[in-house]
Parts: C-alpha cells; structure tokens; sequence
C-alpha cells in the first residue's frame, strides 16, 4: 500500500496493554504509527525504539497540550492511560475531529464518559471504547446464530495482577461481561441484586450480581482478581439452544434442537427411564445437534478490534462498540458498584 494511505495513528499510553496495541499497529503495512505517547519518558522511549517510531511525552494535562504530543496529520488514537485520565486525553483530540478508540471503562466516572461523548459529537469525530470481549470468535459466532438468550451466567475470576488498582473488580473485569450480557439479551436493565467485597485492595476485588432485564431475561455475572486460577466462561440458555464459551480454552459447545427432535421425543414418551438412560444413540439418531466451535485459529480480539477500528476510521461507518455502549456499561457497572459499597464489607 502506497505511504500516503497509511493511515496515521497514534497509542497514548503505553503501559502494559498500550504496548500490544502499539505492536499490532506497528505491525500492520496500511498503518503508520506516527507516534507513542506516555506521561513517562523513559517508558516511550523504549517502545519508540522496539517499534521503530517516534517517541513523545505527554508533559502536562492542559488541552493544548494533549493536542501537541500528537503529530500533525494524524487521524487516529488509541487511548490507553489510566481510567482516571481518559477524558483528559480523549476530549481535545476528539474535539479536533480525531477518532478514538479509548480502551474500557469508557471513563472513571459518569460526567467524564458524558463529556467525552459531547466532545465527539462537537468535534465528529468516531468514538469507540475497548470492550475487546465482543471480538471473541466464540461471541461472534454466536451472533451468527442469531440465537437471543433468556438467562446468561458469566464467570471471570483471574488472579491478582497488582494492575488497576485503583478501581474496583467491577470497573476492571466485570464490566466486560456486563457489556456483553447487554449486547445479548438486547433490553434494559430493570434490577440489580449485587454483592461483593474487598479482600486485597482498597476496592471491591469480588463481586457478583443478579441482572433483571425489562424483557424478562435474567443473568448472573461474577468477578473476582483473588482466584488461584483464571477462569472465563459464559454460558447462555434460549427457547432454542444452549451455548458454552470457555474464552479462556478458546472453545464453544452449541446444543440444539435436531431435525427429528419431534419425531424422537414422541417414540420416548413411550419408554421407561431405565431404557431412555440405555439410549446411546440419541444426539447420533438426530435428536439433539451439537456444534463444538473450535476457535484456536481464529484472529486474536485485539486484533480484531483493531482491525474494525481502523476500517470504521477509513469508510466512516458506526463502529460495533459506541461511545453510547461504553456510557451505558459504565452507568451499569457504577450502579453496582454502589449497591456493594452501600453493604460496608
């Protein structure tokens, strides 16, 4: 692709998950990273090196020069420092017609989020916000199917990073899961019933809550950052199917009704349970359907996003995650968050 359709990008904020943005992008032949940008000088200047771009630092917070630490010409930014700067960052250069991908949560409270939505809209510029779990081959799958569920359980247990510390579970790891339990079911929340507590930081570190949705379906979501061991699953039950996702393993199991479900389900009204229990050939003689989605090959979600950020930012189109999306997790996750803090564990 010739240089002068690269499209300029830059990744402010270069910390652990900057730099995988800033590699991806560094890899790619129709971007050009024009810059790595971080309040540490030391810290860009080591990535800057790696990539093999420019390093610059983001000396102070004042508008004028956020705006500055970015090369002219560039049409892009992904935003990746601390929550409690994104708004900071993600304002002017969304003021000055800069698409954004600001990685989630979308900001550390509500009228930072609405004021980096209002600066989008004042500068028309693209806004999407790293809710990355959308981009799972095994959740892009399932909308393939087409399949709307009517109770979702959700597990996201990961052991303690000394990362994030200072949000709660809720902000740093629930709230993907409560992103994509709304993208699922696809109505709003009517209650919440939550719990949760810290354990090794000043923040909850594990939480869990029961979701009402106002067209009736239900979910039950927990996170934890204490486990031994990380787990991420998502399990979601339909009038006509059955989904497992272990996210963590790469893997999916579809079960479904199969083309003699009817027929079948008739000759077993007629046998005892002893002699169903002795029917091997039930998912085999057509009854059930399994699919197993073996997802190891798949384009890694960072990848993924990347690449649909980038051709939202070439052809102008609404990106799969809006600001919008991110606002709504947000105000979900906060709403949580204060039900836990209100129970004084």
């Amino acid at each position: 692709m010739p240089s002068a359709e690269r499209l300029k990008v830059a990744v402010v904020g270069v910390g652990h998950l900057g730099t995988f943005h800033a590699r991806i992008l560094a890899g790619r032949a129709d971007v050009e990273l024009v810059a790595v940008v971080d309040a540490n000088p030391a810290r860009a200047a080591q990535v800057a090196a790696e990539l093999g771009c420019p390093a610059r630092t983001l000396a102070g917070s004042s508008p004028a020069e956020v705006v500055a630490a970015l090369p002219e010409g560039t049409r892009a930014a992904v935003i990746a420092v601390p929550t409690i700067h994104h708004a900071t960052v993600a304002v002017p250069l969304l003021e000055r017609g800069i698409a954004c991908l600001v990685e989630k949560p979308l900001a550390h409270d509500l009228p930072s989020a609405r004021a980096i939505l209002a600066a989008a809209e004042r500068g028309h510029a693209l806004l999407t916000v790293g809710h990355v779990e959308r981009f799972q081959p095994g959740m892009r799958k399932v909308r393939e199917l087409g399949i709307v569920p009517r109770f979702v359980e959700c597990q996201r247990l990961a052991p303690f990073s000394f990362r994030s510390t200072d949000i709660g579970v809720v902000h740093d790891l629930m709230i993907h899961d409560l992103d994509l339990v709304r993208y699922l079911v696809g109505s709003p929340v009517k209650s919440v019933d939550a719990a949760g507590g810290a354990i090794l930081t000043d923040h909850e570190d594990m939480a869990s809550v029961r979701l009402v949705f106002e067209n009736g379906a239900r979910a039950n979501v927990t996170a934890s950052r204490a486990s031994l061991q990380p787990t991420r699953r998502l399990r979601m039950f339909s009038s006509s199917a059955y989904v497992s996702l272990d996210m963590h393993k790469n893997y999916g199991l579809v079960v479904k009704k199969g083309p003699r479900w009817k027929e079948g389900r008739s000759a077993l009204s007629n046998l005892t349970p002893e002699e169903i229990a002795a029917r091997t050939d039930l998912v085999s003689s057509g009854m059930l359907e399994l699919l197993e989605l073996d997802l190891s090959g798949h384009e890694r979600p960072l990848q993924a996003e990347l690449e649909h950020f980038l051709g939202a930012v070439r052809s102008g189109a609404r990106p799969e995650v809006t600001g919008e999306d991110g606002l709504a997790a947000l105000e979900l996750a906060e709403r949580i968050a204060a039900e836990i803090r209100a129970q004084a564990w």
